[in-house]
Parts: structure tokens; sequence; C-alpha cells
């Protein structure tokens, strides 16, 4: 009897677990001038269903972005103009990529799954800063939205669906 109390508490603590998961990016720091490669982890679907969109708003100072195929997904960037020009190896780059959707798939509620793209942080961005990269996660008529940006001193984790960040490197 006791084994099934302590297993089944357990159950429900893991349950519990999962089910405050937040979409993450596995890139916690990155250098201002670096082009970096970032994994979207979307670690459940929406109140049990089956994610089937997934929109990633890139923050300004991201630029030249190219997200990666996903096979069973339909790929689209959104593109339009930058608040200013980047150095791009002496090009300057006024516009690109602002959104990337991976939409036409299944991800279904017990699954986990990442979704990969690469872009260059402007190196005139300030070290010690972060930026938020706000995320939807579609699941049919449900959806989850991680777009919270945490205010001027606010701790992220004191949100309930904070946008997932990646901290300026000094």
């Amino acid at each position: 009897m006791f084994r099934t109390i302590v297993f089944a508490a357990a159950f429900l603590a893991a349950g519990t677990v999962a089910a405050l998961a937040h979409a993450t990016l596995d890139v916690k720091e990155a250098k201002p001038g670096a082009t970096v490669r970032i994994t979207l982890r979307v670690p459940h679907g929406c109140e049990g269903k089956a994610t089937d969109t997934v929109r990633l708003r890139l923050p300004e100072g991201v630029f030249s972005v190219k997200p990666m195929p996903k096979p069973g997904w339909t790929l689209e960037t959104v593109k339009g103009p930058y608040e200013k020009a980047y150095d791009d190896h002496g090009n300057p780059v006024t516009e690109g990529v602002k959104e990337i959707v991976w939409s036409g798939g299944s991800l279904p509620d017990e699954f986990y799954d990442e979704f990969v793209f690469r872009g260059t942080f402007a190196g005139g961005l300030t070290a010690g800063e972060t930026l938020y990269f706000p995320i939807v996660q579609q699941c049919g008529e449900a959806a989850a939205r991680w777009i919270e940006i945490p205010a001027a001193g606010q701790d992220s984790h004191d949100l309930e669906h904070p946008a997932p960040g990646i901290k300026l490197a000094k």
C-alpha cells in the first residue's frame, strides 16, 4: 500500500512539472557579433492537444536568420525592415527575417521536439542585456503563448508564460 501511495505521489509530481514546462532555447548566452545556432525546445502540447504550429518572433538586433527545415512541417519566414541597419561583413542589412513559422506538423502532447535556426547578434548590442524570443505554440484552437518579457529588475521566473531569452556576453 505504501509503495502505491509513493508511486502515485511521484507520478502526480512529475505530471505537475511537465505541465509547468516552458518553451526554452538551448543557448543561454551569445556574444555580440557572433553567429549562433539556436535550438527551440517545445516541451508539450496545449491543454492536452497536439502542437501544429510554432511561431517564433526574433528580437531586434538578431539578423541574417536562417531556419532549418523540419521534415513533416511547412517552414515560412516573415520578413520586414529592421529598426536600423546592421553590418554583415561590410554590407549594411536593413531588412530580413522577423518571424519564423513551422506549421502543418503534429507534435502530440506527450512528446517534445526541437526547432532549429541560426542568426547573427549585431555587434553593437549591449553586453549584459537579454534579448527575448517570444513564441506562440498553436494546437488547433488552443495555444500556449510564451510571450511575457520581464520588466526591468523583474525575474522571468516570476512570469507565468515567459519568453525565452539569451543574455549578451561581455
